[in-house]
């Protein structure tokens, strides 16, 4: 048994154990979540974690993308990407895979309100529909604020089944262009040109479509004027979660397109790394069965370093006695001199031994 093992563990190394133990948590927890708005990993209000629940209620398999080059990969046929509000434009040839992707059979979702990247992503898909960026807002049908319109006006397509309709946060209309509208807000509801939270002259009150669909080659494109509508903390509101496990029910595969938004988690980032990549799984699994495999063959290793490390502690203290009483007392200062002095003795009656 080495020193430390006979001396009492004080509450200054309980301290140190709970601290690291805190710190090795959140470090984990750290590199496995995300605070960017729309993130698939972030847990909090602005997340989007949700859709993966919701994908997985409505029947449908959600993968998350990071790179376009998963398009080439994936069979077009009964998938749906999902884009919220890209951070970044997407170039020349990401946005040629996409158009591959569309006009093959694939279902693309594009929700935007105030971005800049999201209308030359629709003009290079071939879609019509635009999101101008102006700030909705309706004073009679609303959710706790005008800045929350519910577009009660929703078509009879197979996509808006059980919709009663769509709560925005924030949202832009849509403006068609030859697409279909499948929601729109109420005949009350007004552009806030000027922000300012009231209707003012020049800001005329009607309809404004919020959601259209639209036929690109043999696929279709949907766009949806407030990404906000799939956050966590407005995806549950029954209109906006109906009409996400429609979408999501109407498809085999869901891909959350994360290529131009923010950082993911580095763990995730791993996670999806090694899940892409079959050779490193084998190589991991081989690692981790050799690990195994030497700690259940050579259990008497690990014990064998411990034992040397404390030997080589307890030599050192041992071997200086004023070092050893110093760090008795350290340890103890509680204790009187006797009883230190005792303690002393004894080991020193031990290495005598």
């Amino acid at each position: 048994m080495g020193l430390r093992d006979r001396l009492d563990v004080g509450y200054p190394q309980l301290v140190l154990v709970a601290l690291t133990v805190v710190t090795v948590v959140g470090l984990v927890l750290a590199a496995s979540t995300s605070s960017v708005a729309f993130g698939s990993y972030n847990d909090a209000w602005d997340g989007a974690s949700e859709l993966r629940e919701q994908a997985q209620a409505a029947g449908a398999d959600s993968e998350i993308v990071r790179d376009t080059d998963r398009y080439a990969n994936s069979s077009p046929e009964g998938t749906i990407a999902v884009v919220l509000s890209p951070e970044s434009g997407y170039g020349p040839r990401e946005t040629d895979r996409l158009r591959t992707f569309v006009r093959n059979g694939g279902t693309l979702l594009v929700a935007e309100d105030f971005g800049q990247h999201a209308n030359p992503l629709l003009e290079a898909v071939g879609a019509q529909a635009r999101v101008p960026g102006q700030l909705l807002r309706d004073e009679q049908y609303n959710y706790q604020s005008t800045a929350l319109p519910i577009a009660r006006n929703v078509s009879n397509a197979s996509l808006l089944t059980g919709v009663d309709g769509l709560t925005l946060n924030h949202g832009s209309p849509v403006s068609p262009n030859g697409a279909t509208v499948l929601a729109s807000t109420s005949d009350v509801a007004y552009v806030d040109s000027d922000r300012d939270g009231e209707l003012g002259d020049g800001e005329e009150i009607g309809t404004k479509p919020v959601a259209t669909s639209e036929a690109v080659g043999d696929g279709r494109v949907l766009v949806v004027g407030d990404p906000s509508l799939f956050i966590n903390a407005m995806v549950k509101r029954s209109g906006n979660q109906a009409f996400v496990r429609s979408v999501f029910g109407a498809h085999e595969r869901v891909l959350l397109d994360y290529s131009h938004a923010g950082g993911l988690p580095p763990l995730s980032v791993a996670l999806l790394v090694v899940r892409d990549a079959p050779l490193l799984q084998i190589l991991l699994g081989a690692l981790g069965i050799g690990a195994i495999a030497l700690f259940v063959r050579r259990p008497g290793i690990v014990g064998r370093l411990t034992d040397r490390v404390g030997r080589t502690e307890e030599s050192s203290l041992t071997a200086r006695p004023e070092a050893l009483a110093a760090f008795v007392r350290e340890r103890h200062p509680d204790w009187d001199d006797e009883r230190t002095e005792r303690v002393i003795q004894g080991i020193m009656a031990r290495r005598d031994e």
